[in-house]
């Protein structure tokens, strides 16, 4: 058996999602977020973010992350800075406890999961929900993302063993 921890970075919210099970069956998983607030400083929000990263790493002891590569808008290539930044702290949380750490494009996690490169996040939190069999919606939407990360990771890590 394999835990994988999926990460969706966010400035203002980063989504933490920790799957377990071993080849394309889920045994036991987990999500959550960590939100920031604007009255913070950038680096403030950045050092609370690693700390919460830190914690769940801790706590879940996952064997792999799986964290959702930057990516940057023509329009507001700012907002691909600071998610670069957010990267940073979330990588260097997995490096200090010796976590490999696989960075893995969006489009790639909805078109794995949903079929579709170019789901929704509704369209993705649907297929996370029905593969998982999760009752109720799963919220916030970048929980929802780092748990279709984590399950990404458990699949390509159980691929890569046999």
């Amino acid at each position: 058996m394999v835990t994988v921890m999926g990460i969706d970075p966010g400035l203002a919210e980063t989504g933490i999602g920790v799957v377990s099970g071993a080849a394309l069956t889920v045994s036991d998983y987990s999500f959550g977020h960590i939100r920031t607030t604007k009255d913070m400083s950038t680096s403030a929000r950045l050092h609370l973010i690693h700390g919460r990263i830190s914690e769940a790493i801790a706590i879940k002891n996952p064997d792999v992350m799986v964290v959702e590569d930057v990516f940057s808008l023509e329009r507001y290539p700012k907002s691909g800075i600071l998610l670069g930044k957010v990267v940073g702290v979330i990588l260097l949380a997995a490096c200090t406890a010796g976590i490999p750490v696989t960075e893995v494009p969006v489009r790639e996690a909805k078109k794995i999961l949903s079929g579709n490169g170019n789901a929704s996040k509704a369209q993705l939190e649907r297929s996370v929900r029905d593969f998982l069999k999760h009752p109720e919606p799963i919220r916030p939407d970048h929980a929802s993302d780092a748990l279709a990360l984590a399950m990404i990771g458990l699949f390509r890590h159980n691929r890569l063993r046999a």
